[in-house]
């Protein structure tokens, strides 16, 4: 018997082990939020495979995405990143993670860690939604609006709402996987 996952896992090996080994699944490691928090804004116009080959590029040139190393890369870093073909090269992109991992410390500061701050939102427990359908998810709630504008006010950047709602959905905020996927049932059961 086959197994049945969300459409958009597709059959490339890369995009179903990260279907079935991570997206949905609740993170609460700062760094691992914040390279999702990166990624999630680099895919934005391009389609997320591209940005899941792009990976291990990503984590060799942003420092394992420590917040504390890359919010003191400074204009020469930024240059050499900007030439690098592993990474998506576009200006606003790469220095909105150096100023993302800025506001990320702020809101360290303030609430111990991001992993906190984040989960607040939801109560500390993913949101479960039922969906059979993928024209059913929405590609944004009133709370990733919410969260969306929060983020802003704190300087963070590409972080609009359906990046915030792509975003939640990554970290296991929402669970959206469709009714009918087995990981929908093995998130709910954690």
């Amino acid at each position: 018997m086959s197994v049945r996952r969300c459409p958009w896992a597709g059959n490339d090996p890369l995009y179903v082990a990260y279907h079935d080994e991570e997206w949905g699944v609740p993170l609460h490691d700062d760094a691992r939020l914040f390279e999702m928090l990166t990624l999630e804004g680099a895919q934005a116009g391009l389609s997320w495979i591209t940005v899941l080959r792009k990976r291990e590029r990503y984590r060799e040139r942003f420092a394992g995405f420590d917040p504390d190393e890359v919010s003191r890369f400074d204009g020469r870093t930024i240059e050499r990143l900007l030439c690098d073909p592993g990474i998506v090269r576009n200006r606003l992109k790469v220095t909105s993670t150096v100023s993302n991992a800025r506001a990320l410390l702020d809101v360290r500061g303030e609430f111990g860690s991001f992993d906190r701050y984040l989960w607040e939102y939801v109560d500390g427990v993913p949101r479960v939604n039922r969906f059979a359908r993928s024209a059913h998810v929405p590609s944004e709630t009133d709370l990733s609006r919410r969260l969306s504008r929060d983020l802003r006010r704190r300087g963070f950047r590409f972080v609009g709402p359906t990046i915030v709602y792509a975003y939640m959905q990554a970290v296991g905020l929402v669970n959206d996987h469709l009714t009918g996927c087995f990981r929908h049932r093995q998130l709910v059961g954690r």
